[in-house]
């Protein structure tokens, strides 16, 4: 009876460290499961490199079929990856030698495994060659792309343009570039110039000074303490705002005269945004920006920076101006400005951004199909509504009527971002959407050190829209 006694002990630790195996078998069963295609791209996983002996990598297509990468073999067998509109797409399809970037990394799970037939795979081992890859179709805009490419020319910046009630990504552009063709040997110079920093994809990873933009946030946060009471602000420019010893002056001391609410949105006025600062709860300034996803993380794929905006009660009325017109030391991504102007559009309600539409066999079935998905509502449809009514006043009367007086319909918001360094005077900001009244497309520009939205780009957008309805015939 005694013997029972003591070895009970042991058999309820042995229990103990069985359940304690099971458990954590089980974990590293499920993690692996939810992970698989994480630990499949580690590069660290040498399944990789049996698979690239085994396949040859897939082609990745734009939305209508046009080639973006494909990989070719010499008479020798010799594997190159070619990039037939050079530097074009150079971040958003990337590279696939030195590391990857890109939809190159992106969808490499599906590029480097093959799913082609049977008699496919009979066929290509009979010949001594690689089974096919799988292929890729993305959602980019070919003309879209290259429009914007173009409409960039040799300025530093970044386009990016989305599909509002989808999310697919139509077209994304940084400058300075690089040609993907050629990065293996171009790697060098490219990493060694430090001035241009051409891999740095400036639509998800550039941080700037939003400016004027951000006024969609701070009207939004009006609009939530104030609800109709909006309509009751007036406000007198002289082309300063002080606050005891701090001054707020507008773009090159333009003195803008009486406003109300959406006259000081149109025109853009710093004075009457650094008064409309002051005025507001702190706090919930604070929480209005979690909900906008600032400080934290967005729904993107690929590398990205986060944008930083902060606001509590304890911060100081000279920094509350500077945070309320997007200067100070606040700093956005184009492509969070572009998530922000995409709920805009679709009443409050943001779908998840994506750049592959459907996988494919090399001989064109299906593997896998990729719907919208609506990722979270940031704002409700009444705000939504009040800050479509505010955007289109931007065209209608402010600083974007360049966009006015078309064969479509746009709304958006311009930006003239200062910036320690300038040689010029701004950053030139540009995010909006169109047609006014059905939103299609949500696009987003930035020129480095040009000089003020409205004038350098806003007429990127029009480009940009023209092409866009000139192929959908509205």
């Amino acid at each position: 009876m005694k013997e029972n006694n003591k070895s009970y002990p042991i058999l309820l630790i042995g229990g103990a460290f069985v359940l304690l195996f099971i458990c954590m078998i089980s974990y590293i069963c499920i993690y692996a499961i939810k992970n698989e295609r994480v630990m499949f791209d580690n590069s660290y996983n040498a399944h990789q490199q049996l698979l690239k002996t085994q396949n040859t990598r897939g082609t990745i297509y734009a939305s209508d079929g046009q080639v973006l990468a494909k990989t070719v073999t010499d008479a020798n067998g010799n594997e190159s990856r070619e990039y037939p509109f050079g530097k074009v797409f150079s971040h958003v399809i990337g590279f696939a030698v030195n590391g990857r970037s890109g939809i190159e990394n992106l969808a490499n799970y599906y590029l480097i495994n093959s799913n082609a037939t049977l008699k496919s795979k009979a066929q290509a081992r009979e010949n001594e060659m690689k089974f096919p890859g799988d292929n890729v179709y993305t959602t980019l805009d070919v003309d879209l792309q290259q429009t914007a490419y173009e409409a960039l020319s040799a300025h530093k910046g970044a386009i990016i343009v989305t599909e509002v009630d989808t999310g697919r990504v139509l077209c994304l552009v940084s400058k300075p570039d690089f040609d993907p063709s050629t990065i293996q040997k171009d790697w060098d110079s490219i990493t060694e110039d430090k001035d241009n920093t051409q891999l740095l994809n400036r639509v998800s990873q550039g941080l700037y000074p939003p400016g004027s933009t951000f006024k969609i946030v701070t009207s939004l946060e009006y609009y939530k303490e104030k609800g109709d009471e909006y309509l009751d602000y007036h406000y007198n420019c002289n082309g300063k705002f002080t606050s005891g010893n701090d001054t707020i002056r507008c773009f090159h001391g333009e003195s803008h005269g009486a406003l109300d609410f959406q006259t000081s949105f149109a025109k853009s006025c710093n004075s009457s945004f650094a008064n409309i600062a002051l005025q507001l709860d702190k706090n919930a300034f604070g929480k209005t920006l979690d909900e906008l996803m600032f400080n934290s993380d967005l729904p993107w794929d690929m590398n990205y920076s986060k944008s930083t905006a902060f606001c509590s009660s304890a911060l100081s009325d000279a920094d509350t101006m500077q945070l309320g017109i997007g200067q100070g030391t606040t700093t956005v991504t184009p492509l969070h400005i572009n998530l922000i102007t995409l709920a805009i559009a679709n009443d409050g309600i943001l779908m998840r951004p994506r750049f592959i539409d459907k996988v494919v066999t090399e001989d064109g079935k299906d593997i896998e199909v990729f719907k919208p998905e609506t990722y979270k509502k940031i704002m409700s449809e009444d705000e939504s509504y009040f800050l479509k009514n505010m955007m289109e006043k931007v065209i209608t009367i402010g600083t974007a009527s360049r966009l006015k007086g078309l064969e479509y319909t746009a709304a958006g918001k311009t930006g003239s971002a200062e910036f320690k360094d300038s040689t010029s005077d701004s950053h030139a900001w540009f995010t909006g959407y169109a047609p006014a009244e059905n939103p299609e497309i949500a696009v987003t520009i930035i020129v480095e050190n040009a000089g003020s939205g409205g004038e350098y780009a806003v007429p990127i957008a029009k480009r940009l829209f023209d092409c866009y309805f000139a192929k959908t015939g509205e």
